[in-house]
């Protein structure tokens, strides 16, 4: 009876040791390994296998091979995946809410304020609720810093964007900027080269000052804002709900330790990364434009017109409009008025 015992024993702690080694999370994301954010991804990857001591791993789908990446966040709670690792703002079909979870427009300097929101100014427990909404737990997220608009003219202040035509993405910087009185123009990031030297459009929003010196555009425009102003977005990690709810207290806290790792590496990544680029390029003739705090006002307050806006379209956007102002209030932003 004793050894009979002892035998099952040991073989259940070998059972239960085989089916924690066993645990394994797809997740796909639409960054490329190669890019600086995929390579930061690749060592989240590695910093949970090594902190786990193997018993949690991560199959990682690079650049959105399994799905569309519009569709990771869907195919994640329906169980096509088990995390995604895009952005929010992709789910603005879902619910005009996901908008404020990856970019407030014009809502905040640095992303360490807009990572203060999230941590420390209930802007966790305003995405939670969204995401559990739609079967999927928020674990965290991360940005590198503001991007920079690029102009083939001056833009340095407000009274520049009158009449400028620039390319756009969706939603609601489009809406944005025309309060402004600017002329955004929705088109593929592919197009963007063809359309400033031809002078279809003046100028762009594609990505960070180091990213677009990478991306060749200022072999084209010579004119850029800098540090940006007006957009800022964060990617996420999200899981399946009922994935999340498998997993041990010990592999949830390695997922959100592992998140914070990469959040501060991408911001110190993109910070000297930008401070290079701007050391460089007006040596190369690019005039870069640092808008003042009036000017930054200025765009903050006509953002903040369409966020009361996008606010009515559904009670989740509207919380986290309230949310947003009222941290953005509590630390000096002044949003509210």
């Amino acid at each position: 009876m004793k050894k009979t015992l002892v035998t099952a024993c040991a073989a259940a702690l070998l059972t239960a040791g085989a089916a924690s080694a066993q645990t394994n999370l797809r997740i796909q994301t639409h960054q490329s390994a190669e890019s600086v954010w995929g390579e930061l991804i690749g060592e989240f990857v590695e910093n949970v296998e090594r902190m786990s001591g193997g018993d949690l791993t991560i199959e990682m789908f690079y650049s959105s091979p399994v799905v569309a990446t519009t569709e990771t966040f869907t195919a994640a709670a329906q169980g096509i995946l088990d995390c995604d690792m895009t952005n929010g703002s992709y789910q603005t079909g879902l619910n005009p809410a996901f908008q404020f979870v990856s970019d407030p427009m014009g809502g905040y300097d640095t992303p360490l304020q807009f990572l203060a929101w999230v941590q420390y100014g209930g802007g966790e427990d305003a995405i939670q609720e969204l995401y559990e909404a739609n079967g999927m737990h928020f674990i965290g997220a991360y940005t590198g810093g503001q991007e920079s608009m690029n102009s083939s003219t001056p833009i340095a202040g407000p009274y520049d964007l009158e009449g400028w035509k620039f390319r756009s993405p969706p939603g609601m910087e489009t809406e944005i900027f025309a309060e402004l009185g600017a002329s955004p123009i929705v088109m593929d990031f592919t197009e963007i080269f063809t359309a400033l030297e031809t002078g279809i459009i003046d100028g762009a929003d594609a990505s960070t000052l180091a990213n677009n010196v990478g991306l060749g555009i200022y072999d084209v425009v010579s004119h850029a804002t800098y540090p940006g102003f007006h957009s800022m977005s964060a990617d996420h990690l999200a899981c399946s709900t009922a994935v999340w709810e498998t997993l041990s207290d010990q592999h949830k806290a390695i997922l959100e330790t592992a998140m914070d790792q990469i959040s501060l590496k991408l911001m110190l990544n993109t910070l000297v990364a930008n401070g290079e680029a701007a050391t460089e390029l007006p040596k190369q003739g690019v005039t870069l434009y640092d808008w003042s705090d009036e000017d930054r006002a200025t765009f903050r307050a006509a953002a903040v017109k369409q966020w009361d806006s996008w606010a009515e379209k559904t009670p989740e956007t509207q919380a986290l409009v309230e949310s947003h102002k009222a941290f953005q209030e509590r630390i000096g932003l002044g949003t509210s008025e």
